[in-house]
């Protein structure tokens, strides 16, 4: 037998598929005429494979087609799906990639079937996706649930691995040694296992079965490296995207850091509040975009969103493909460091900004912060931090920010801001920090401050104190300007 017929990584294996334990109830459910069925779960379980091998038993002679949003010529068929397509069956992959409108006119039609008692003449819905799929098209349509089937596959467990592996070794005549390992390196994901016993067995030249039962010795690091290169095309544009944030800078690597961070881990699922805590060295990093900035980049840049999980509320960041969680944990960071343009910066900030100002301009510092936000710069607020420091001083936390979390400071200065007692105090923190270019004064009027030079570079604004009437202005004058400082450091 050939290597590729035995350890397959693209269509369906013929000889390593492993069966899970619920297959036979979904094979019960595909075969009852016109019932709704929903099959979920992360990347990599074999979710397509196992539903083929279900139609391949029920339909010898006619395996009906799998339909899917990633063909353009299956979109118009799925589309025109509905309660009048008769008796024939659809397997719909990929469902969490059709647009919402689709989806919940599928889920109103496997409703529609789900309710009728005779369904000869109604199509038989099958649906692909990942995660929760089955609770997503409950919540479209929530009183389906007990008149359709759902069924997750789960990742592969140790044994159920190790079989794969053996019944492919002796299809080939073959044993690897150290196989443990695989099982450890693949965590449960089917394609990923095939993937590193196809690549163990191209390294050492085994291409077919052998005459005389062969034992393979290989070394992890050799091995790891060669299915990092067979993988980096489904995944390196997404990482590299996560990394870069919604606006490249060269010293914009919050993001770049968190998923090294995570690569380093034992499990793809991390509190970020446990991780800041155990990672000194970073903790300003995923302090910068743990609360907010995440969020933010997965809502707007959808293939990071496909690949990458994160709940606000937990601080819960999520890897669920086992074979992008492999990929980065064996990926070669300097190198997608350079790749991504960052500079290799030793220290490490909290924050891109801390904004310093009076109370008579808050109106006026909180539009500049959420125009910074919307270019992606993390900036000190007060009052967006007010929880974070419940019970403590703000002098000792505003001295850390002032001094040591913020990259830059800009301080809108008036004289307001020269005779309040917090302000002259967040200048006292900043001031030192003017011969090193990394204040940007705001002029508002003519006062004078000790240890600001008049002849410093800055950015010198008439604010009328009218907002809504200076809103271009500002983000022109002053807001574009900061970032520009910032692009430039």
């Amino acid at each position: 037998m050939n290597l590729e017929d035995v350890f397959v990584t693209e269509g369906v294996p013929q000889f390593t598929f492993v069966k899970p334990p619920n297959f036979m109830a979904l094979v019960v459910d595909i075969r009852r005429l016109g019932k709704p069925v929903i099959v979920e779960g992360q990347s990599g379980t074999g979710k397509t494979t196992t539903v083929k091998q279900a139609l391949a038993l029920i339909h010898p002679n006619n395996t009906p087609k799998i339909l899917t949003p990633r063909e353009p010529k299956d979109l118009p068929i799925i589309e025109n799906i509905s309660e009048d397509s008769g008796p024939e069956i659809f397997i719909i992959d990929d469902f969490h990639r059709l647009d919402e409108a689709s989806k919940r006119r599928i889920a109103d039609l496997a409703k529609i079937v789900a309710e009728r008692d005779d369904r000869t003449n109604l199509p038989k819905l099958v649906i692909i996706g990942i995660n929760n799929v089955g609770s997503d098209l409950i919540q479209l349509v929530p009183d389906i649930a007990k008149r359709m089937g759902i069924h997750r596959i789960s990742p592969g467990t140790s044994e159920s691995i190790m079989e794969l592996i053996q019944t492919g070794c002796s299809h080939l005549n073959i044993s690897f040694d150290n196989a443990d390992e695989i099982v450890r390196e693949s965590r449960g994901d089917y394609w990923l296992t095939q993937q590193i016993c196809k690549t163990i067995c191209i390294s050492e030249g085994i291409g077919e079965t052998q005459e005389l039962n062969k034992l393979i010795s290989w070394v992890k690091e050799k091995v790891n490296y060669l299915v990092v290169q067979n993988l980096h095309h489904n995944y390196d544009p997404a990482v590299k995207e996560f990394c870069r944030g919604r606006r490249f800078r060269p010293t914009n690597d919050p993001y770049f850091k968190l998923l090294k961070a995570v690569s380093e881990q034992d499990k793809s699922n991390v509190d970020l509040n446990e991780l800041a805590n155990s990672r000194v060295d970073i903790k300003g990093s995923i302090n910068n975009v743990k609360d907010h900035r995440l969020k933010v980049l997965l809502d707007q840049k959808g293939m990071c969103s496909r690949l990458f999980y994160y709940d606000t509320e937990t601080k819960s960041f999520a890897i669920e493909d086992p074979a992008l969680f492999y990929y980065i944990k064996n990926l070669d960071w300097e190198d997608l460091r350079h790749r991504c343009g960052f500079r290799n910066e030793q220290k490490d900030f909290e924050f891109d900004i801390a904004i310093s100002f009076a109370g008579e301009n808050r109106d006026l510092a909180e539009f500049i912060v959420k125009q910074l936000a919307e270019l992606d710069i993390s900036v000190f607020y007060d009052r967006l931090y007010e929880d974070n420091y419940l019970g403590g001083p703000w002098a000792k936390h505003f001295i850390d920010v002032f001094v040591n979390k913020s990259r830059l400071v800009v301080a809108l200065l008036d004289k307001y801001h020269s005779e309040k007692v917090w302000p002259s105090f967040e200048r006292d923190c900043f001031t030192p920090r003017v011969q090193a270019q990394e204040v940007i004064p705001v002029i508002l009027d003519n006062s004078v401050f000790p240890g600001i030079p008049s002849d410093l570079v800055s950015i010198k604004f008439s604010f009328d104190g009218n907002l809504n009437s200076q809103k271009n202005e500002i983000i022109d004058d002053v807001v574009l300007r900061i970032a520009t400082k910032l692009d430039s450091i």
